[in-house]
């Protein structure tokens, strides 16, 4: 295996450097997807009786907070346009398509006595019409689209959220575990709790900060630790399925090697990934101790009786621990860390960690403010997980680059081989990563970014009123790799009529 303190010395650089220029090859059993998400992609939000999302009231209240104005309402019409989503992943040539059902959609209400099977039958639709072309679904039950009304009482900081996930996951189970065999309990448990509950970045912004970040966390792991043990007792001996669950999973490293930035990265990694991820994968369970010991210190300084981390019981240690047949990782980008000399609210999640994030002066950024292209960081962040989790079967749930409109996308044709590299490498020395996916098949609407911000390998005009699909350059890359299985450096399609701007977008 890689020296890991080579790796450490040389963090800076990009994968290209350290690459020995070997032709890596994916194998034959690797499996390529693509990805999206309900309220990004759907539109149709309040036809055929679907319910109000946390989503829709977020942004129908707050229209200001959307870069461009434009909501998930209509967003790339999906609803009406599947079939053209499909011809498409059917272009690419993908194994799988990873997509998630909007709980509102089905369950309009959050509850199992009132489903809409308008709502089922796009399902329906959507998953023979995949089956048909031998594509296999991929389905995340929960991909930040809350019905309301669960909201109403509480959302993910209500205890009683756990059982109203089993049951919409038992519902949606009942229907298509006898189709889907792979499953996703819930995209990002982080961001949900740290931007949703703990933030206004992220509905339904409730902004209690050094609180409801971590009632969240607690009920949102062991919601899915219900939903894989459901799971495994009552559908897996008949169907064979895998049940994971999908984290934000960025690199981190110090800004440089001072000690002061080295502890502060170590403290950073064991709140962004060790509190999500210790409680399934480690070997001793429960949030890690560094978490518990920082919080509850903090506590006692802030007045606070007890911590403000709850605890997981021995029962529920048990129950979640080995709760996942995969770890699903969005994996985007680095950040190098620092402590934090600025003034933190307190008490909060980000007072808890203390540290500060800044990227490097050499990284490429993307139309996002917050991406930047740091490929060893996807091969270091492989190698972290294999030594702290023991080699953890992993899917690549996400991994993507945004850039302006245009069909000329050059950088994430780019961004992409050289991720894809370093999973190669990642792959020879050790990892388990059974599959990757593209964020995203389609433009959608970014959250608060709108459609500012383009994701997409097919570009969708938002202006026409079909929604027009059209393929980009990393369409035709990602499709190359896909046939021939391994990285063809700066390989373009013949004859792309595509015409290429005096500039490079970004």
């Amino acid at each position: 295996m890689r020296s890991f303190f080579f790796i450490v010395i040389f963090c800076a650089v990009t994968i290209d450097a350290w690459s020995d220029g070997k032709q890596r090859r994916f194998k034959n059993d690797f499996k390529f997807g693509v990805s999206t998400a309900a309220y990004q992609v759907e539109g149709a939000w309040d036809i055929d009786g679907k319910g109000e999302s946390i989503w829709d009231r977020y942004l129908h209240n707050h229209p200001e907070l959307v870069t461009d104005g434009r909501n998930g309402d209509v967003a790339s019409d999906s609803y009406h346009n599947y079939k053209r989503d499909v011809e498409l992943l059917r272009e690419l040539g993908v194994d799988f398509y990873r997509f998630s059902i909007s709980w509102p959609r089905v369950l309009p209400s959050g509850f199992p006595h009132d489903q809409n099977e308008h709502g089922f039958q796009y399902y329906d639709n959507l998953i023979d019409e995949l089956l048909h072309y031998n594509i296999t679904p991929m389905i995340t039950l929960y991909h930040f689209d809350l019905p309301q009304k669960l909201q109403d009482l509480g959302g993910w900081v209500n205890p009683l959220s756990i059982d109203w996930f089993v049951d919409y996951a038992r519902v949606v189970f009942n229907k298509y575990a006898h189709k889907v065999p792979y499953w996703i309990t819930i995209n990002q448990p982080n961001a949900i709790c740290v931007f949703g509950y703990g933030d206004t970045i992220l509905a339904p912004a409730i902004n209690a900060k050094g609180v409801s970040e971590y009632e969240c966390t607690k009920n949102i792991l062991l919601a899915h630790a219900k939903v894989y043990r459901l799971y495994e007792k009552e559908f897996k001996k008949k169907f064979k399925g895998s049940v994971g669950i999908s984290m934000s999973i960025n690199w981190s490293d110090p800004l440089n090697n001072k000690t002061e930035n080295v502890q502060a990265v170590e403290k950073y990694r064991e709140f962004d990934i060790g509190l999500y991820l210790d409680p399934i994968w480690s070997k001793n369970g429960d949030f890690p101790s560094i978490v518990k010991k920082t919080i509850e210190k903090k506590s006692k300084q802030q007045g606070f009786y007890r911590s403000r981390l709850p605890t997981l019981s021995h029962e529920e240690i048990k129950l979640l621990k080995g709760s996942a047949d995969f770890l699903g990782i969005n994996h985007y980008t680095t950040f190098l860390i620092k402590p934090s000399t600025k003034n933190i609210h307190s008490p909060s999640y980000a007072d808890d960690m203390g540290v500060e994030i800044v990227f490097g002066d050499q990284w490429e950024q993307s139309a996002s403010y917050w991406l930047r292209s740091a490929p060893y960081g996807l091969y270091k962040m492989c190698i972290f997980l294999n030594l702290r989790y023991d080699y953890p079967t992993m899917f690549i749930t996400e991994n993507g680059w945004s850039t302006k409109t245009g069909l000329w996308d050059k950088s994430r044709a780019e961004t992409m081989r050289r991720y894809l590299n370093a999973l190669l490498l990642a792959i020879e020395d050790g990892t388990e990563v059974k599959g990757y996916t593209v964020w995203s098949l389609i433009d959608n609407i970014e959250w608060n970014a709108g459609s500012s911000e383009r994701f997409g390998l097919y570009e969708v005009d938002f202006e026409s009123e079909e929604k027009t699909r059209t393929a980009r350059l990393s369409a035709h890359v990602y499709k190359r790799i896909i046939q021939k299985r391994i990285i063809e450096e700066n390989w373009e399609p013949k004859n792309l009529k595509i015409s290429k701007p005096k500039r490079v977008d970004l």
